[in-house]
């Protein structure tokens, strides 16, 4: 039998993540990993020779398995556990979140005026099953001058976000042309995220 009001926990801070469950009308709660800290307990360094697919996959993976492993713990409603993770890569190399302005400035500058893709991968734990799909877009940015690079890296909105920019924020007016997916370069495929439901028998629409 299906579920037609989907709950589940989202491993993941993010308010943009958020909005895209609230668009799509999934009741969620972000569990928290760690009691005394903000972190996930994944280990999100690059192995060597990682195609970036694979490093999207085995995060989102690590995420929502680490969020099970805590509703195991804490004894909490057994909800199954969202885990998501988005990777913005240019000639293979893996655009990580800008630490500060230089390495924001630095991002920008290898986007700017070129194609790049952002791959969103998601993942479903529940119990001894955990099932994961990747989303992968194609970004053409627009020639930017280097003053618009500072200003934009000055606003401070690269800094929480993978390859350091925001399509939903300021940024967008740097896209000339997207393949693919908005929600998932925002952070969250949504054809991806309901496909998983419906693996788990939750459905959106019925």
């Amino acid at each position: 039998m299906a579920h037609t009001d989907p709950r589940i926990y989202l491993a993941s801070r993010s308010p943009r993540r958020r909005e895209l469950l609230r668009q799509i009308g999934v009741r969620h709660e972000v569990l928290l990993l760690r009691e005394s800290g903000d972190r996930l307990d994944v280990d999100e360094t690059p192995q060597p020779g990682e195609p970036p697919q694979e490093y999207a996959l085995r995060i989102a993976r690590g995420k929502a398995t680490a969020g099970w492993q805590c509703v195991m713990e804490r004894h909490i409603p057994r909800y199954p556990v969202l885990g998501a993770d988005t990777t913005v890569t240019v000639d293979g190399e893996i655009l990580g979140k800008p630490l500060g302005l230089d390495a924001a400035i630095a991002m920008l500058a290898k986007l700017a005026g070129r194609s790049h893709q952002v791959m969103t991968a998601v993942a479903l734990a529940c119990e001894t099953r955990c099932e994961v799909l990747l989303s992968t877009s194609t970004v053409r940015f627009k020639p930017l001058s280097e003053r618009a690079i500072h200003t934009y890296a000055s606003s401070g909105e690269p800094f929480d976000k993978a390859g350091g920019y925001a399509i939903q924020g300021r940024a967008a007016t740097f896209i000339e042309h997207l393949e693919g997916s908005y929600s998932g370069v925002m952070g969250l495929p949504l054809y991806e995220t309901a496909q998983l439901l419906e693996r788990y028998n939750m459905k959106l629409f019925e």
